[in-house]
């Protein structure tokens, strides 16, 4: 159903305000399970017993990340509207995947609390099995300790009291093994596991469709359209989560309508104003002003500076008949 300019414009000032408070608070959750997270390890062993110490910051981060990815569901969502609003060609069978893929990364952040108290229990416990034989391990080890050098070897592998660096390798890699099979073999794993991978590729493509179409409307310049369509891959890539939450933190203050500058046209207006290309802010700047018009007969011509001629008197060769004499003085 088509809606009028009015209708559009209504709609996005009751929610320009919500969306961006959402927008910001998402990004103060995703931020705050990072800082809340306690858990450590190099190996997966390592990390369930560190799971097992600190079950309620694995708890705690769970809770920020499944809030956090709820909230992101509404910035998205109204993004997604005005853009559509603003072009036809928008594919409204999207709006299913603006709203799953983040409540699809929701629920897998929930589920995945329990799933690690779980391993965590299990391991620590000492109910799974290495699926490892002793000729494995220590094939392995030898291997890693040819590889690796003794020094560097040792450095990986600190012996316990009485131990071997070869003994702690072996004793490791089991554990290592059993963590794993404790991860894997956890209830509701498979279905987490989907759940993650589906959100993630889902919010990929969320992120390139919705700022490729922000930015083909007007809603955003070219650098941040741009920018938005990095953030959905950088979202996956660890580190480079900071480039998605430095776009979110501009789409917040955005849509609450504080950034310098303020909103481009588009927003006002209610309908599409693409940005020009460079070569079209260019040609425009060719242009004259409306109004403008050159007038050749204003150009003062007296004022012209006359150039010296070919004969380097300032008059022509053949004017005035043959050229005066210089009178020469005496030293």
């Amino acid at each position: 159903m088509n809606r009028t300019r009015s209708q559009i414009l209504a709609f996005e000032k009751k929610w320009a305000v919500p969306a961006g408070v959402a927008t910001l608070l998402a990004v103060v959750l995703l931020l705050g399970s990072n800082f809340a997270n306690q858990v450590h390890g190099t190996g997966d062993a390592e990390v369930l017993r560190s799971t097992y110490e600190h079950k309620g910051s694995v708890t705690l981060t769970g809770i920020l990340q499944t809030l956090g990815f709820v909230l992101l569901a509404l910035p998205l969502f109204y993004l997604f509207r005005a853009d559509q609003a603003r072009s036809p060609r928008v594919r409204s069978q999207l709006i299913g995947l603006v709203l799953i893929a983040p409540l699809f990364l929701a629920v897998s952040s929930a589920l995945t609390i329990g799933i690690r108290h779980e391993a965590a229990d299990q391991f620590v416990n000492g109910t799974p099995k290495s699926s490892l034989s002793i000729t494995e391990v220590k094939g392995e080890c030898a291997e890693e300790l040819k590889e690796k050098g003794a020094e560097d070897f040792a450095e990986k592998y600190e012996p316990k009291s009485g131990e071997t660096a070869s003994a702690a390798c072996e004793r490791t890699k089991v554990e290592d093994n059993r963590a794993e099979h404790a991860t894997s073999e956890a209830s509701l794993a498979a279905l987490v596991s989907g759940l993650g991978l589906a959100g993630g590729l889902g919010l990929i493509a969320v992120f390139i469709y919705v700022g490729l179409w922000a930015f083909r409307t007007g809603l955003l310049s070219r650098f941040w359209g741009t920018l938005g369509m990095v953030s959905g891959v950088a979202f996956i890539l660890g580190p480079l989560i900071v480039v998605t939450l430095a776009w979110l933190v501009y789409l917040g203050f955005l849509l609450v309508g504080r950034v310098p500058g303020g909103k481009p046209p588009a927003w006002a207006a209610g309908e599409a104003i693409p940005w020009p290309t460079p070569g079209e802010k260019a040609a425009a700047e060719l242009q004259p002003e409306e109004g403008e018009v050159i007038d050749a007969d204003a150009i003062d011509v007296d004022a012209v500076e006359e150039e010296p001629l070919p004969n380097g008197n300032g008059t022509p060769p053949d004017a005035g008949g043959a050229p005066r004499k210089r009178k020469r003085r005496d030293p």
